[in-house]
């Protein structure tokens, strides 16, 4: 099982590292990994489990912070309208997205970073992602506001970014031209 003990922080050179892709059809290996991420995920969100593990609520987590260098991340979540978002994704790319732009109106966290970092991370108000799915088929998700920061948030980590890369160093809550509060 998969704890906050095992999730690296702040520092840690794999949270810088573009990740490499997963070869495909992934190994049972990579898919138990896969499913290990997304039952971690879930357990911070149970109260009960959460307070037992010592386990801070998370809506995602990436292989690189776990120290990982594989092109993977889980997410579980509902979005405003409460519709439910459970996926692992193997070598998720974004294959289109808005010009528009939206930003949580009470920022951005991270399990790998152990301080409030205050500023809005402009990101965009919607995403086409293409990966492979759990189950080893592609899947192609159209995600809009939350949902879209969230995946937008983890596909980062792949790439070596974190979200405070994004603020706006001179002004943290200057308004992203052309976007909308979300949350």
């Amino acid at each position: 099982m998969i704890t906050m003990d095992d999730i690296v922080r702040e520092g840690h050179p794999s949270l810088r590292e573009k990740t490499k892709e997963v070869s495909i059809p992934p190994s049972e290996e990579d898919i138990q990994l896969l499913n290990d991420m997304l039952t971690f995920i879930q357990n911070s969100q149970d109260e009960e489990i959460a307070n037992n593990y010592n386990l801070r609520p998370g809506v995602g987590v990436a292989a690189p912070q776990l120290g990982i260098n594989k092109r993977m991340c889980a997410v579980h979540f509902e979005d405003l309208n409460g519709k439910l978002y459970s996926y692992g994704f193997i070598n998720p790319k974004i294959v289109s997205h808005s010009v528009e732009q939206a930003y949580l109106s009470a920022g951005e966290g991270c399990l790998s970073v152990d301080r409030d970092v205050e500023g809005y991370v402009p990101r965009n108000a919607r995403v086409t992602v293409k990966a492979i799915g759990l189950d080893g088929n592609e899947l192609k998700l159209r995600l809009r506001d939350y949902a879209a920061i969230v995946v937008q948030h983890e596909i980062d980590h792949l790439n070596g970014v974190m979200f405070y890369d994004h603020i706006n160093q001179e002004n943290p809550f200057a308004i992203p031209e052309n976007s909308k509060s979300i949350g």
